[in-house]
């Protein structure tokens, strides 16, 4: 039957990340491409979240998130980061962090309007600002230091700019930006009625002695942004999608108008199982330390491998150059690894709009170390 559909994402097909999953699948491989841990999460959260059902917190939660769990994110933001964040006219708690990152997006993007972002991008950033009619203007960064020109970001900002979205730490590359970065960003849109979206998800995930950093922590940068965050990589239950949106008063008012109707409240006892989980904040302060050994395991696992190691500065996953072992181009090596050598991982190709072969692999290292022994093990012998 003939519907006369036209697509609005038209150039939209399955993720990279089903597909190499499909394919790990099917071949029975260790699947280090898509980001989710093979360990399970710390069973007194589990626990904690049977208590919160059995206290009868069953029901909606309220719109804007419970006021527990918006509490332990204050709390989180004044001993982390030293910045106060109002709970009720500031903070609401998503289903996920991709779905507040969509909603940021549709609180602000119109026809016409362009919005910078910086590739290799996470993919839900392109097709989301295409499906509210906006023009994606990207700024390509290469390997291996994926360095920010801001001088040439400039040159691309004009009246029609709406929003630039980075990604700190940096999926995929694993890269950092520092406050020195942030600033000079924060002086480039003063002045200027630029919005600014921060997908901070893999915040408390840095590595080398470095320390965390957040927007809010920039006052240039604070007054113009969505901050975006999730428990899913910090709680190591991307399954259960919960993150959050911190923003001034008056983009957190129309970011809520969009909320309402997209998913209006998130998972009840879910949220009050991780707000009593954070009364100890410390957990937050062991969480780059215990994925910095597991980098480490890998990375140094694989420096007597055929592969060149990139640098890895945040997040939990490690870039690697093949360039010595075969000319291929990113996906078809990727797929060969796969199937001939039964380990997925990413062709960071699938993060650039245009084609863009460096090849380069993204491989996630939030694993067992027994799972990371052997990927090395497979690794080494190519």
């Amino acid at each position: 039957m003939n519907f006369n559909l036209t697509s609005k994402l038209p150039h939209v097909g399955t993720t990279i990340f089903t597909k190499m999953t499909t394919l790990a699948n099917a071949h029975q491989a260790l699947n280090l491409s898509q980001g989710f841990p093979d360990f399970e999460t710390d069973p007194r959260l589990v626990k904690l979240v049977t208590k919160a059902m059995e206290k009868g917190n069953n029901q909606y939660a309220p719109m804007i998130g419970a006021q527990a769990l918006r509490d332990a994110i204050v709390k989180k933001y004044d001993q982390i980061y030293n910045v106060e964040v109002d709970a009720t006219e500031q903070l609401t708690i998503t289903s996920g962090g991709t779905q507040a990152i969509f909603t940021a997006i549709a609180t602000v993007v119109k026809p016409e309007d362009e919005v910078i972002i910086f590739e290799p991008a996470y993919d839900c950033y392109a097709p989301t600002v295409e499906l509210f009619g906006g023009k994606v203007v990207p700024v390509r960064l290469l390997a291996p230091d994926f360095r920010i020109d801001w001088d040439y970001v400039a040159t691309l900002m004009n009246s029609k700019t709406r929003l630039i979205i980075i990604n700190n730490p940096n999926n995929p590359t694993g890269k950092v930006l520092g406050k020195e970065e942030l600033i000079k960003l924060g002086a480039l849109l003063e002045g200027t009625s630029i919005l600014l979206l921060s997908d901070e998800v893999y915040e408390h995930i840095v590595f080398d002695w470095a320390s965390s950093q957040s927007v809010l922590e920039i006052p240039t940068l604070r007054e113009r942004s969505f901050v975006v965050a999730s428990f899913g990589k910090l709680l190591h239950t991307t399954g259960w999608k919960i993150g959050y949106c911190v923003a001034p008063p008056q983009l957190t008012h129309e970011f809520r108008k969009v909320h309402q109707f997209n998913v209006f409240s998130v998972n009840a006892p879910m949220q009050f199982a991780i707000a009593e989980y954070l009364e100890d904040i410390s957990y937050i302060r062991e969480l780059s330390s215990f994925f910095e050994g597991k980098r480490n395991l890998l990375r140094d696992g694989l420096k007597g491998s055929r592969f060149t190691i990139l640098p890895c500065e945040g997040t939990y996953f490690l870039n690697i150059n093949y360039s010595g072992i075969s000319n291929e181009e990113e996906f078809e090596f990727a797929c060969s690894l796969t199937t001939q050598h039964k380990i997925a991982t990413i062709p960071l190709s699938a993060f650039y709009k245009e084609v863009t072969n460096q090849q380069v692999l993204r491989v996630c290292f939030a694993k067992k170390d027994e799972t990371l022994a052997n990927a090395i093990a497979i690794l080494n012998q190519i």
